[in-house]
């Protein structure tokens, strides 16, 4: 069924009623919009909106400056590691690492656990020698016990994706791997970056598209080791050399100015609420109610990932085994009670809740009652 502009805008719906289930774009936090949009005419008195200023100007060297030094704080980045603003979103780093990082007769260690992995080493062939070291069936991805994998000798880089969007599958923070001599540890951490700590200096190169858990689309924020940088291959691009971007402090071209802005008020508005370590507690416990709502519910909701690995952020589930029509109602329903964008992926479908920063602990509990609702109604 597609939408016609008239079924839109007779969707009106309240913001303050909304539970945005989103696996992103997605959610925000309120209070962010709303400065943003106090201050989208009118930057601080300037007479211009943010969507206005050169990156050039003093006003925009600010905003940057600021943003850079809030993420520092907040993950505790060391001097070591230059943060970058760039466009693209991940899918340009899964060109951008191997150009950089990989010599064309070096090779790299590939950690497939899902599709955004997959993806990553799909596209790293192009450039160089790809070892994938775990076994992977069509379709079918599980966690890895990283520590237990073993890594080749002399490989550039060991790659992995912190957590797998589509498939729901995260690695636990205590899974970093000991790498062989010489070998960095790069890591896609779009979906749950900013939703725990973690030891910035045990990684060459960390990457995460904003719109997930940090603002909106087109900004990807990529925090690297700088001596890693000016090794970049001689077919790599300008536009994808990680050196160029860090000798121009991000500024080499128009960078994306209010997705940068944006990014930077969430940034504040975590370091107000508790920072990292909060946001870590928080997104546990709200991930418990989800898994707990279906390890009760007697095989009416199925997770289809292992215990170990089940990510915080998103929960993929299938209702009744895969019933269709029974998830249809589902989603359906949740849309009736404003739990919206609950949809799984399209390429493995069922239902996913993601949980992001902005989703907040209240907004799951409202889920996970639903959930019990429909299962009570539902189950026989």
């Amino acid at each position: 069924h597609t939408h016609t502009h008239t079924d839109l805008a007779m969707a009106h719906r309240d913001r303050s009623a909304v539970l945005n289930f989103a696996a992103g774009p997605a959610a925000l936090p309120t209070k962010v919009l709303e400065q943003a949009q106090s201050e989208l005419l009118n930057w601080h008195g300037f007479g211009a909106s943010v969507m206005e200023l050169s990156h050039r100007s003093a006003q925009f060297e600010g905003i940057l400056e600021q943003a850079k030094a809030d993420l520092t704080a907040l993950l505790n980045i060391p001097d070591t590691h230059s943060i970058l603003f760039l466009q693209g979103g991940g899918s340009t780093m899964f060109a951008t690492v191997p150009l950089n990082l990989l010599p064309p007769d070096g090779h790299a260690d590939y950690v497939v656990s899902g599709a955004w992995s997959e993806k990553a080493a799909q596209e790293a062939e192009k450039y160089g020698r790809v070892n994938i070291v775990n076994t992977v069936e069509k379709g079918i991805y599980h966690g890895q016990h990283l520590e237990q994998l073993q890594f080749s000798a002399g490989a550039s880089y060991v790659y992995y994706c912190d957590n797998e969007t589509v498939h729901g599958v995260e690695f636990p923070v205590t899974a970093l791997p000991a790498l062989p001599p010489g070998t960095v540890l790069v890591c896609d951490m779009s979906s749950n970056f900013l939703s725990r700590r973690v030891d910035v200096s045990k990684f060459g190169l960390i990457f995460a598209g904003a719109q997930k858990n940090v603002g909106c689309s087109g900004v990807t924020i990529v925090i690297v080791r700088k001596d890693l940088l000016g090794k970049a291959q001689r077919c790599c691009p300008t536009m994808l050399d990680l050196a160029v971007h860090h000798k121009n402090n991000s500024l080499y071209n128009t960078p994306p100015t209010f997705a940068i802005y944006l990014a930077g008020l969430v940034f504040r508005n975590l370091a107000e609420n508790g920072g990292v370590a909060a946001q870590e507690e928080e997104s546990r416990r709200k991930s418990e109610l989800v898994y707990q709502a279906i390890a009760k519910s007697s095989g009416f909701y199925v997770s289809p990932v292992q215990p170990a690995y089940r990510s915080r952020m998103n929960v993929p589930f299938r209702i009744g085994g895969g019933d269709q029509k029974l998830e249809a109602q589902f989603l359906q329903q949740a849309e009736d009670k404003n739990m919206l964008q609950l949809k799984g992926h399209r390429s493995v479908g069922g239902i996913r809740a993601s949980l992001y920063n902005a989703v907040t602990l209240a907004n799951v509990k409202t889920l996970v009652q639903f959930m019990d609702d429909f299962r009570a109604q539902h189950s026989h």
